[in-house]
């Protein structure tokens, strides 16, 4: 089973434009749609796609039409009472493929909200293969909590993070063999965020991505799953590090391709599948989802491993 946290939920909605965005226009949409969403929430659509056993855990009350639409979807979820009424994330998607998210902060959350947060995880834990904490941190929670509930969980089962900004910063930080998540999933911009590299220059550059990305092999984590946009995504472990090449994709929208990546990784996981594979894998569901509208999550068959190219980069251990 995977388990999922998502501490700051949202309802996401996504409009889609006929042309550019032109700031102080007035423009017409081309479609317009809303679906409940947050990081970890995606990745539970994705398990349940895939008929992979899955949690979510998230505050909300039961009669939100957050919680009544996984209801509705049969995503099975653990739901703690929240500080407020979920969030709303808005997206506006452009004909090209260009994503503009405008992102609401959320309720504050009490420490009350998070211990029980914490404790359902816990609880939860005994029984998952993965627990995976992603998303931002709602208002209230500090900084560190990510990496104090790594350092609570990774003796229980194997932990995934997938954060930024703040949080991120200070699971960097706390970063050893003991307290380390089994596995990372930055992007080329968090990747520079802490390692005071070009943002762009790591995206568009596999070997500096996975130079950036073996800091975090080197400080303790197991796996580092890099995802580079349209340049495919690195892998990074104590035995080697790998790049994928993504298959010829027509862009729609890029919103929960990241999401859908880190699902594909540890599914490959789940199937017993090497490295390579599991980076095939990982980076297939990435372009699957990138090729359908707003936070839509693909289906098993529209995810084609076969067409990813997989090669061996050489970089140097502890650079």
């Amino acid at each position: 089973m995977i388990v999922t946290l998502t501490p700051n939920p949202s309802i996401d909605r996504t409009i889609v434009l006929e042309g550019p965005l032109q700031r102080g226009a007035v423009q017409r949409t081309e479609a317009a749609f809303s679906q409940a969403g947050g990081k970890g929430v995606n990745i539970s659509r994705a398990c349940l796609a895939a008929d992979v056993a899955t949690t979510a855990v998230l505050p909300a009350s039961p009669d939100d039409p957050f919680a009544l639409e996984l209801a509705a979807a049969a995503i099975p979820s653990r739901l703690v009472a929240p500080d407020g009424p979920v969030r709303v994330n808005l997206t506006i998607s452009e004909p090209d493929g260009t994503t503009t998210k405008l992102n609401s902060p959320g309720a504050t959350a009490t420490p009350a909200t998070l211990e029980a947060l914490a404790a359902t995880l816990h609880e939860l834990a005994a029984s998952a293969e993965w627990v995976v904490l992603a998303g931002s941190l709602p208002p209230g929670a500090p900084t560190g909590w990510y990496a104090d509930l790594v350092a609570d969980l990774r003796s229980v089962t194997r932990v995934a993070v997938d954060t930024s900004e703040e949080p991120l910063t200070a699971l960097v930080a706390r970063l050893s063999p003991t307290t380390a998540p089994h596995l990372m999933k930055p992007n080329g911009e968090e990747l520079a965020s802490f390692t005071g590299g070009d943002a762009d220059l790591l995206e568009s550059d596999p070997a500096a991505a996975a130079t950036a990305a073996r800091t975090l092999v080197d400080a303790g984590v197991t796996d580092v799953l890099a995802t580079l946009g349209g340049h495919g995504a690195v892998l990074v472990t104590a035995d080697g590090a790998w790049h994928a090449t993504p298959p010829p994709t027509e862009v729609v929208s890029t919103v929960g391709a990241g999401d859908s990546s880190l699902f594909g990784y540890l599914l490959g996981g789940l199937r017993g599948q090497g490295p390579a594979d599991r980076l095939a894998l990982a980076v297939a569901y990435g372009s699957a989802a990138a090729a359908l509208p707003g936070t839509t999550i693909p289906q098993p068959e529209q995810v084609r491993p076969d067409l990813v190219v997989v090669r061996d980069l050489a970089i140097r251990t502890g650079a």
